[in-house]
């Protein structure tokens, strides 16, 4: 159906979905690449893109011959560039695509039980991060939600304990053969410890946080789960839940925080 007309040019309601969701695309790109070197190469490869449609439309054969090499050969160049954008870019789509998590979908699709939500209790965690944080003794916690995170438990320390204070003080007591790395909580129980998490490669992350709190970031980024960091230098408290990481948090803001995020359902 058309909508406007410019001189030759016939412009109709698909062609204005058409750029929309192009302008989208391209926005969000953007917005995972800046602050990255690999925006300037992204901004550049851009620029000669849009100049190769210019040419062609000019009809200069020979250049745009020479341009159509040159971009098909990029856009395998793009790939390599933008490797961890592309990925990072993949895991928001399957986060948020996570139909596996929904019960309905779970339930007549899939033909799976309900699954009886976790009960992971908050008080032992609280009183142990409060501690931790009174001493300077640096500490990761990651505490699963709806995400399977067998893999984070396979590459760490299996424990399945009962989840309590004094063992979480004494797996991160600085002498412990298990306090590097992050513990892994789930379903109340303390499922593995000495885990290895993905870091984050986000730029615009300041210099100077340290490789314990963008690994906070990096596993929020891959995963739900909710990860607290406890600083060693400062004591502070931090808290990652979907790629944000807010730092500073006292105890009670930490409840709160964690209170409101776990207790969403599932899907």
């Amino acid at each position: 159906m058309l909508l406007i007309r410019l001189g030759f040019l016939d412009i109709g309601w698909l062609d204005v979905l058409d750029i929309t969701l192009v302008a989208i695309l391209i926005y969000q790109i953007y917005t995972l690449v800046r602050g990255s070197v690999a925006s300037r190469v992204f901004v550049g490869y851009l620029f000669v893109y849009l100049f190769y449609l210019v040419v062609k439309a000019l009809g200069l054969n020979l250049l745009t011959t020479i341009l159509e090499y040159f971009i098909s050969v990029g856009a395998l160049a793009l790939i390599i560039i933008f490797q961890q954008e592309i990925r990072r870019f993949l895991l928001l789509i399957g986060k948020s695509t996570n139909i596996g998590n929904n019960p309905w979908i779970r339930k007549w699709l899939l033909r799976q039980p309900d699954l009886v939500e976790p009960t992971t209790p908050l008080k032992p965690i609280l009183e142990a991060c409060k501690m931790l944080a009174a001493e300077f003794s640096g500490a990761l916690l990651v505490i699963q939600h709806n995400d399977d995170l067998t893999k984070i438990a396979e590459s760490g320390e299996t424990l399945n304990a009962d989840l309590s204070k004094p063992l979480l003080l004494a797996i991160f007591n600085q002498y412990s053969p298990l306090h590097d790395g992050a513990v892994l909580i789930s379903d109340g129980h303390i499922r593995a410890a000495r885990c290895i998490l993905p870091v984050s490669d986000d730029a615009e992350l300041p210099a100077t946080m340290g490789f314990r709190h963008r690994a906070a970031v990096g596993m929020s980024e891959a995963t739900d789960a909710a990860i607290i960091a406890i600083s060693e230098e400062t004591g502070r408290l931090s808290l990652a839940l979907n790629g944000e990481l807010t730092i500073g948090l006292s105890i009670h803001e930490l409840e709160d925080r964690l209170s409101g995020y776990l207790s969403k359902p599932r899907g």
